[in-house]
């Protein structure tokens, strides 16, 4: 298993960190994944974007950030005549395999433009020890 590295191809070649995403268009966004043993950290930038503009949803062993940013800019004259006006729209995603970690733990910041997120991963599972009687 890769553990926690972002959605791949894979492929023994490829930067083992670089996602699905990026292989085909550019609607991703800097990640720094660390393991500290007991737990990953996830330090995700998202520069301008506002805590409601993030969402954080995990499907079976999937977790997925989004980050959509919208933004008009308006330019009048004295009459009212629009000078200039500009729309922004931007959306960006990136996905993680959760399948070692403890998903009802997992804790979210957002400050100064990074996103941190905080996975522990599940205890190892011991194998049940059993005794075959013989008859």
């Amino acid at each position: 298993m890769f553990e926690i590295v972002p959605f791949s191809r894979r492929d023994f070649f490829d930067d083992p960190f670089r996602t699905m995403e990026s292989y085909f268009n550019n609607n991703s966004f800097r990640t720094d994944v660390s393991d500290n043993g007991k737990e990953y950290l996830i330090e995700a930038e998202l520069p301008g974007f506002k805590k409601e503009d993030i969402h954080l949803d995990i499907d079976e062993d999937c977790l997925t950030i989004t980050a959509t940013h919208t933004e008009s800019k308006e330019e009048k004259d004295d009459k009212k005549n629009y000078i200039k006006r500009e729309r922004y729209y931007g959306s960006y995603s990136r996905s993680f395999d959760v399948s070692n970690v403890d998903v009802d733990a997992i804790k979210a910041s957002y400050n100064n433009g990074i996103l941190e997120l905080t996975l522990p991963k599940k205890a190892p599972e011991v194998p049940e020890k059993k005794h075959i009687q013989i008859d």
